[in-house]
């Protein structure tokens, strides 16, 4: 894939999250599956490095993860390629009164090599699925190492090519849902307010391939394989009981084979050699 190809595609996600930055929060912060995310993936986060740490977060949106690990006394450079929503990150910053734990900077996780705050960090963690927004992932993934302290983590949350809750939509006639991941190599468009751009699906085999030489995986676990995806819209808050024994079984599947990299995303956490 040419460079000026992957350029127009980062401009066009940048418009696209940019355009919803002002609404993001209000479409997503009352959903209850998002909230379950939310916290599945923290966890993972605080059981790998303790407050003090210092966090570089690719994709940081609103900032609605670099604040919660601000408040709970990270220290975290939040970067983004969408200027709507570090824009929203930092009025937040500001109002939560963490501006010295919370710094921010306008920055594609394609181009590491022009962050002006290099750290090095404790850690480096992505969340929900932005690094699925490029076709260069091996060089993203690449670019990690020289921001890293010694032995230090990284934790991605990254959308895979098999969800078996979206598979299962073919049964509800919903057919361009069920097989939207499948042979995506080249891309799938993706629409947010209404601005097309390409998104990408990386199994598992992929980072680990990637970074083989330079990191030992130290977790791999499912997100949302038992639990529902957040997109299927009030479930949690319509069958309460279900989503709770739901969650029961998820966490004791998570890391177990085939529940850890079929769900509708996974959590990858490795440190470096």
């Amino acid at each position: 894939m040419s460079e000026p190809v992957n350029i127009s595609n980062e401009q066009e996600a940048a418009k696209a999250f940019s355009k919803q930055s002002s609404v993001f929060d209000e479409l997503y912060t009352p959903n209850t599956i998002v909230q379950y995310k939310r916290e599945r993936v923290r966890k993972v986060v605080e059981e790998l490095v303790r407050p003090g740490s210092t966090i570089l977060e690719l994709n940081a949106g609103t900032g609605e993860d670099a604040t919660y690990f601000a408040t709970k006394g990270y220290k975290v450079h939040a970067t983004d390629i969408a200027e709507g929503m570090l824009k929203e990150l930092r009025t937040k910053v500001k109002n939560k009164g963490l501006d010295n734990k919370v710094s921010t900077e306008l920055c594609s996780y394609t181009q590491m090599a022009e962050l002006k705050n290099k750290g090095p960090y404790d850690l480096i963690f992505s969340n929900f699925a932005g690094l699925n927004c490029t076709g260069e992932l091996s060089k993203v993934l690449h670019s990690f190492k020289p921001l890293l302290k010694p032995g230090g983590r990284v934790v991605l949350v990254i959308l895979p090519s098999f969800c078996l809750w979206e598979t299962l939509m073919l049964f509800r006639g919903k057919f361009k849902t069920a097989f939207r991941r499948w042979g995506t190599k080249n891309g799938r468009t993706a629409y947010v307010e209404g601005v097309p751009f390409k998104c990408w699906y990386y199994d598992p085999s992929f980072i680990i391939s990637t970074l083989k030489n330079d990191y030992n995986v130290i977790g791999l676990e499912g997100l949302c394989t038992i639990v529902p995806p957040s997109y299927i819209e009030h479930f949690a808050e319509r069958h309460t009981r279900l989503f709770n024994f739901l969650k029961k079984w998820e966490e004791k599947l998570k890391n177990k084979w085939p529940w850890k990299s079929i769900g509708d995303y996974y959590i990858i956490s490795l440190k470096l050699k």
